[in-house]
């Protein structure tokens, strides 16, 4: 069995290590292994107690429950990884897939929306993935009820990928068990979760960034005001990723998100042909986003003395962590470690966009 497979594994199932904190710790010590034996003296520098790494054997009892379901895992930085997913600074450090993962390797648009969506929007969600195949985009959503799985069945025969908010093996909701199947057999299939995982609310919000960052852009076809579309849409504005919604009738209250989107400035859609204009080249640009982002610390030597001046520039106020830079006047690697040192000691949040705080 592949041990930097079952190291990696280890580190992301890990209590408080989270896939940016499992970034950081790769990038600083070079393996999952080199940085499982670093983490109780980090803890300590961060005055805490470090958390229980598992078993050897417990990853390798999830490698072989995905292999049993015929999956596989890709790992970031490795293999067949979705290269523009690979861009997010949060990027899942392991995934576990079912499919074509020939999938991948095509430009690809998210497509999401309300789960009580009316059955026109459907059947244009539907019509609208079908069109986008054709032209060559691999349609990407959540399995979900409504949008979501007119989306998916528009585009069945081209190219779909859904994202699993739980385990590869956990059907949610229920009555998508059939086309979860046919996906996993003639799309593709992606969680993060391990297998028997039952997704939960905080789950969701996991699994949109990863429809978002699979995509060169996101289109929502009908949303409620503070719905997961709006979470998976913002989530792509913040990558840097196309936003684009279908217009809806402002006597409908799942046409509000939609068409708030549009005044603030999301494209609006018609057709398959205004996607298609509003992509952009994202390909190099995120590549470049990538390798910028997989170098690696300098060496640093730090002292309590640093620790503690990061410590109290932080509260229980979100701060950008290019801000603490910033105010501490410290190189960035020595931040970064510091702020290591504290998210295994535990009073580290770490917030989208880049941001922590104290608890």
């Amino acid at each position: 069995m592949n041990d930097d497979l079952v190291d990696r594994l280890r580190l992301i199932r890990t209590p408080r290590i989270g896939p940016v904190t499992h970034k950081q710790l790769m990038l600083r010590f070079g393996s999952a292994a080199d940085a499982i034996s670093a983490i109780p003296d980090l803890a300590r520098r961060g005055r805490g107690r470090p958390p229980k790494v598992p078993p050897p054997g417990e990853a390798m009892r999830e490698i072989e429950a995905v292999q049993r379901l015929g999956g596989q895992h890709l790992v970031l930085g490795q293999g067949s990884y979705p290269r523009l997913l690979a861009t997010l600074e949060d990027a899942p450090p392991v995934l576990s897939v079912k499919g074509n993962l020939d999938l991948l390797d095509k430009p690809a648009v998210a497509m999401v929306g309300a789960r009580n969506a009316s059955a026109a929007a459907c059947r244009f969600a539907r019509q609208l993935a079908g069109e986008l195949g054709r032209a060559g985009q691999i349609v990407v959503s959540g399995l979900a009820r409504g949008i979501d799985s007119a989306a998916h069945d528009g585009s069945l025969e081209s190219g779909t990928i859904g994202v699993i908010a739980g385990g590869l093996d956990v059907v949610y909701p229920p009555q998508n068990e059939a086309r979860q199947a046919d996906i996993a057999e003639r799309g593709l299939l992606v969680a993060e979760m391990p297998p028997g995982t039952e997704p939960r609310a905080r789950h969701f919000p996991y699994r949109n960034r990863i429809i978002a960052g699979l995509s060169a852009g996101t289109v929502v076809v009908e949303a409620a005001p503070k719905s997961g579309s709006l979470i998976t849409a913002r989530l792509a504005g913040e990558m840097g990723r196309e936003v684009m919604a279908v217009p809806g009738s402002p006597l409908d209250p799942r046409a509000r998100g939609g068409n708030r989107l549009i005044k603030d400035g999301a494209t609006l859609i018609e057709n398959a042909d205004d996607i298609i204009a509003c992509l952009g080249p994202l390909d190099d640009r995120m590549e470049r986003v990538a390798e910028d982002r997989a170098e690696a610390p300098s060496s640093v030597i730090e002292d309590d003395a640093t620790s503690k001046t990061v410590e109290d520039l932080l509260g229980p106020v979100a701060v950008g962590v290019d801000e603490i830079v910033r105010q501490s006047g410290l190189p960035p690697a020595q931040v970064q470690l510091a702020l290591l040192e504290l998210d295994l000691a535990d009073p580290l949040d770490r917030h989208a966009g880049g941001r922590v705080s104290l608890r």
